[in-house]
């Protein structure tokens, strides 16, 4: 045999069935199960071990698999209908089933199709915690999956009954229950940790939960908290969110702190998200944040002002709009 053959033309009925939910060829795949029933039990001699249902989670497994085709609702039914094992495990970041991987991709999101998808696994008996990994244990699937910027779904989740804790009550927003997780003192109540209050806090500024950030600032949350490595400024400034912002100046959020990640300032994350909007939030007022951070004494960054953005440096993009160069006023680098 030529060693030029492609893996396509030696790929087992598995690796043929993988590549059928991955495109959306539903026609294969059902001939495929109805020739080779076994498969819907097969597990991928990859590291990762998925069964044909992991797939569609698009999330853990190959990269160049990690697709999610507009039919794949049809997939996952023809799927389960065919005996997959919702709660089945895979060997992906540290264990986890079909619907932890499927309320934290992005792919499904992009294809307009997760919710759906959330749906029916709900739907097929998966249980909201169905894996042993530490970021999905009880009221922890919805925060895995604000971590991963899938917001819409986290929503979509709480919706469906997934169990809550302080750190997802308050990047939903959910202003009553979160004080449900203070006595009239505002200390913390038993089994609820200070660090479950700092990860709402930075939840609630990043999806921009005005109302909760100003009570858990009221219950003593230091708005310099920084448990993943930036501040809520950064997140304000990031998603354009003025009046949060003004509410975190109005705190004392410092305008010069660095974030641990991305080594920037909240100016910058402000001018990085300007220049490259965050995916799936509604449009900033990216000038009236700029205006505020440089009244609060926030330095322009030439270093990160120069990086490449997209085949052009940031500076360049901002010297082109007038709106801009206004707002950062004496902090415009000239070149």
């Amino acid at each position: 045999m030529n060693n030029a053959t492609s893996e396509s033309a030696i790929a087992s009925p598995f690796e043929s069935a993988v590549e059928a939910i991955i495109s959306g060829d539903a026609p294969t795949l059902e001939k495929l199960l109805h020739d080779h029933p076994e498969l819907i039990r097969e597990r991928s001699t990859r590291p990762h071990h998925a069964t044909l249902l992991h797939y569609v989670g698009a999330n853990g497994v190959e990269d160049y698999r990690q697709k999610t085709p507009k039919n794949a609702v049809q997939i996952a039914k023809i799927l389960l209908q065919s005996g997959a094992d919702v709660e089945a495990m895979a060997d992906i970041y540290g264990g986890s089933a079909t619907l932890g991987l499927v309320a934290t991709s992005v792919h499904p999101f992009l294809a307009g199709v997760q919710n759906d998808l959330i749906d029916v696994l709900l739907e097929h008996g998966a249980a909201f915690d169905g894996t042993v990994d530490q970021n999905y244990k009880p009221g922890r699937l919805v925060t895995a999956c604000l971590a991963n910027g899938r917001g819409k779904a986290a929503e979509h989740l709480a919706h469906r009954g997934a169990p809550l804790n302080l750190e997802g009550a308050a990047g939903l927003g959910m202003l009553e229950l979160v004080k449900t997780f203070f006595d009239h003192n505002g200390a913390l109540q038993p089994n609820t940790t200070r660090k479950e209050a700092e990860f709402g806090f930075t939840w609630a500024c990043e999806y921009g939960r005005t109302s909760v950030v100003d009570c858990l600032l009221q219950m003593g949350i230091d708005v310099h908290s920084v448990p993943h490595g930036e501040t809520g400024l950064h997140w304000a400034a990031y998603n354009g969110d003025v009046g949060l912002l003004s509410l975190l100046l109005n705190r004392k959020a410092s305008v010069s702190t660095i974030d641990q990640r991305f080594h920037g300032t909240p100016l910058d994350w402000a001018l990085y998200g300007w220049s490259n909007p965050p995916l799936g939030a509604p449009s900033g007022d990216y000038y009236g944040v700029v205006r505020h951070l440089v009244a609060a004494g926030a330095k322009a960054n030439s270093s990160w002002l120069t990086n490449c953005h997209g085949g052009s440096t940031l500076l360049q993009k901002i010297q082109a709009d007038p709106n801009m160069v206004a707002a950062l006023g004496k902090e415009l680098p000239s070149s």
